[in-house]
């Protein structure tokens, strides 16, 4: 058994602060009946109401809740396990999320035109493994090598500078963290597409890429942006970047770096102008390396239970909302 949305169930944390607030609610209806002072005309005035019904109404409310988050994470149970025979490359997709990447010379962003590529780009590999490293002033690991297409997917659309603080761009770090995903026994089978402007120029870049190719790694590199370069506006406040001095930062795309980084390895350097172009010729170079034979043991067919958590929820709150609070009127 395994929750698909493991996430949502934080949201569970949020039961024991309503029960507290449940507490100090009744604590301060008691409060309120001392200062009234007359026990006897405060038991006339709440003859009616039923502190049982209140808190069974509180319960079914946090039952409906929990079963809700618990219908969002969606439980789900593993299936018959299948084989998968195919053949394949390992990719390891390595996207820059510096804060360059919001330049928009291209539109709608550098970063926005890049994940639109990547996202593309994965249709046209279904049967390669597929792994992600997100880098700006440091390099992480964002996803290690998968069949996972739909996971790989939100990793990228999900991409933005806010995931790696540390601002920069250490591509040699990120093409080293990417080799190490593969199997350090193979020297073929394996492939980088880096996505980058590649802005900040790192001296070690190019000696690393050489290393990625006494490994069997192809290098292609996918420059977005333009030469000319343009100024940098933060998404939130709008004001353009300046640097130390006060001057208006320009940005320009170095393609001379990622044309040398894809040179090293045998690989290609593309300008991503055309997304479609772009998608054809990387496509037919990445079908060009040689496939090794794959033997996937996965479970691809799984139960889910989230509908009748729903369902439980439903129940829930109907029965809380025909619950009366007030105690029914005897003869």
């Amino acid at each position: 058994m395994r929750f698909q949305h493991i996430e949502y169930l934080a949201w569970l944390l949020s039961i024991p602060f309503i029960l507290l607030l449940f507490v100090w609610v009744i604590r301060w209806k008691r409060k309120v009946a001392l200062k009234i002072g007359d026990a006897g005309l405060v038991a006339r005035l709440v003859r009616n109401y039923s502190p049982a019904l209140f808190t069974t109404k509180l319960v079914l409310i946090l039952a409906a809740m929990a079963a809700l988050v618990t219908g969002a994470a969606n439980l789900q149970k593993e299936g018959a396990e299948e084989n998968i025979n195919r053949k394949g490359v390992d990719v390891m997709l390595v996207l820059d999320v510096s804060k360059s990447m919001i330049a928009e010379d291209v539109k709608p962003s550098r970063l926005e035109k890049a994940k639109q590529f990547l996202v593309r780009l994965l249709d046209k590999l279904p049967s390669d493994r597929i792994g992600i490293v997100l880098f700006a002033g440091r390099a992480y690991m964002q996803m290690p090598l998968t069949i996972d297409q739909g996971a790989a997917k939100m990793y990228i659309e999900e991409a933005e500078p806010a995931v790696v603080p540390t601002q920069g761009t250490v591509i040699a770090e990120a093409l080293r963290m990417a080799n190490g995903a593969f199997n350090s026994k193979e020297h073929k089978y394996k492939a980088i597409v880096l996505v980058s402007d590649g802005e900040d120029h790192d001296p070690d870049a190019l000696r690393t890429a050489r290393e990625l190719a006494d490994d069997g790694v192809m290098i292609f590199t996918i420059g977005v942006g333009s030469p000319d370069g343009t100024v940098i506006i933060d998404p939130i406040t709008r004001e353009t970047k300046k640097d130390m001095n006060g001057q208006i930062v320009i940005s320009k795309l170095n393609e001379t770096e990622l044309s040398q980084l894809a040179d090293a390895t045998n690989g290609s350097y593309q300008l991503l102008n055309n997304i479609d172009d772009v998608l054809i010729t990387t496509t037919e170079r990445l079908d060009s390396i040689e496939k090794k034979s794959l033997n996937d043991s996965e479970f691809t067919n799984f139960k889910s239970f989230f509908q009748w958590f729903l369902a439980a929820a439903l129940l829930l709150l109907v029965a809380e909302f025909f619950l009366p609070e007030r105690k029914p009127k005897t003869a």
